[in-house]
């Protein structure tokens, strides 16, 4: 069993309440009149909690991923393997359109390689090219974080009919969204992964279940293991980031309805120091913490390591699948869960692609497995990463492909 916290901490906190309640009983209006519902009014629904940004909140999309967590997937290639499954493949395409001999040319519109889990993936996308006899030629462009340079990237890829194929990884939504479509009407199959863009042009669209599922799946473990009452300190990286905004979205929308107290809502701007102090201050101010969510695990060790200076017991906590986090859990016997943005996806496009050149049918949007990894797996996904740096991405889908582990330890 992993930590659990003090009974005494529990029963200070139905003291504390019963005694506001009350306290709320007697001071009632004098009137006789409604006093009105609020958000902390008793009725077991949470404290604290802000309304989700509206420019990046979509109640339809949050219902299906939340639904998508729990559904089996279907299968789109041999081995039953989470980077060539679908969960709820829909509509087909036809690809005869596209098939061809091969060998092929594929072309790759990076939107960038400036975060562990980027470098992770495009290493593990490169292993998957070399799978494939019939890929003759595999030309990736980096866009380095701009919008504009990956713009110019597709436009310059597209002129001269030499890609058989084009993958992007767009930086953005909106303004990508024009040059994928200017890439479409060139003729040649378009795949989109990762973050998409406003447009169903592209041969299919790659991605896991999406933001609302990992920041519910976190949000879910706080609310099955922090006492009632509990207060939970939300840490997030940067304001006005989709993926980031809908993870919190997702956490809000679960603990709407649970007998919880956010008492912050940060921002660390992923910078470890940053988030240690962050966390030290609401130790010092609350007198402890029940519970820390976090919208991205890259700076969680730092936050763990707020609790140890201040000399307290960490509270249950989710990271991400990066391994300095996952055995900092293992060698702390932490109650912690890491959600995962799936790495593996990286190799499904490559997949993808030959599909479509070989005139396979794909699914038009291939929603890919999310799982989160739990104290149950925590031992054999350690194991199964020995060797491999701090910040690797565990669940990369690339233990059995060409240059493993060297390739992915540089």
């Amino acid at each position: 069993m992993r930590k659990r916290w003090h009974l005494n901490r529990v029963l200070l906190l139905l003291v504390a309440f019963t005694a506001f309640a009350v306290f709320v009983s007697a001071c009632g209006d004098d009137d006789g009149g409604d006093s009105g519902d609020s958000a902390d009014s008793g009725n077991g629904g949470a404290v604290g909690l802000p309304e989700p940004n509206p420019d990046f909140f979509d109640q339809e999309e949050m219902d299906r991923q939340l639904a998508q967590r729990s559904m089996e997937p279907e299968d789109f290639g041999a081995g039953n393997d989470p980077w060539v499954q679908a969960i709820e493949p829909g509509e087909l395409v036809d690809t005869s359109e596209y098939k061809k001999d091969g060998p092929w040319n594929i072309c790759f519109s990076n939107a960038s390689v400036d975060n562990p889990w980027r470098q992770t993936g495009w290493t593990t996308m490169q292993a998957e090219v070399e799978l494939h006899d019939e890929i003759g030629n595999f030309e990736a462009v980096d866009a380095e974080a701009s919008d504009e340079k990956q713009i110019a990237d597709i436009r310059s890829l597209t002129k001269g009919g030499k890609c058989d194929a084009l993958i992007v990884s767009p930086n953005t939504t909106a303004t990508l969204t024009p040059a994928v479509e200017r890439a479409c009407k060139t003729g040649i199959p378009v795949i989109v992964f990762d973050r998409g863009v406003n447009t169903d042009c592209p041969v299919t669209f790659i991605h896991p279940i999406g933001g609302y599922a990992f920041g519910a799946d976190a949000a879910e473990f706080l609310v099955e293991n922090v006492p009632d009452g509990g207060k939970i300190l939300a840490l997030r990286i940067l304001p006005g980031v989709d993926v980031l905004e809908t993870r919190f979205s997702g956490a809000l929308e679960i603990w709407k309805d649970a007998n919880i107290e956010l008492v912050g809502n940060e921002f660390t701007d992923g910078d470890p120091a940053k988030t240690k102090q962050i966390v030290s201050d609401y130790i010092q101010r609350e007198g402890g913490l029940d519970g820390i969510w976090m919208d991205a695990g890259a700076t969680a060790v730092a936050a763990i390591e707020a609790f140890e200076d201040a000399g307290q017991e960490v509270p249950p906590i989710n990271g991400e699948d990066q391994l300095d986090f996952l055995r900092k859990w293992a060698e702390d016997d932490l109650t912690a869960i890491a959600p995962v943005y799936s790495n593996f996806q990286w190799r499904t496009p490559i997949i993808a692609a030959t599909r479509i050149l070989s005139g396979e049918p794909v699914p038009k949007e291939w929603v890919l497995p999310q799982p989160a990894i739990t104290e149950d797996q925590l031992d054999d996904v350690i194991a199964q990463n020995e060797g491999m740096p701090p910040l690797h991405y565990a669940l990369c889908g690339c233990e059995d492909m060409p240059g493993y582990p060297e390739r992915w330890q540089g």
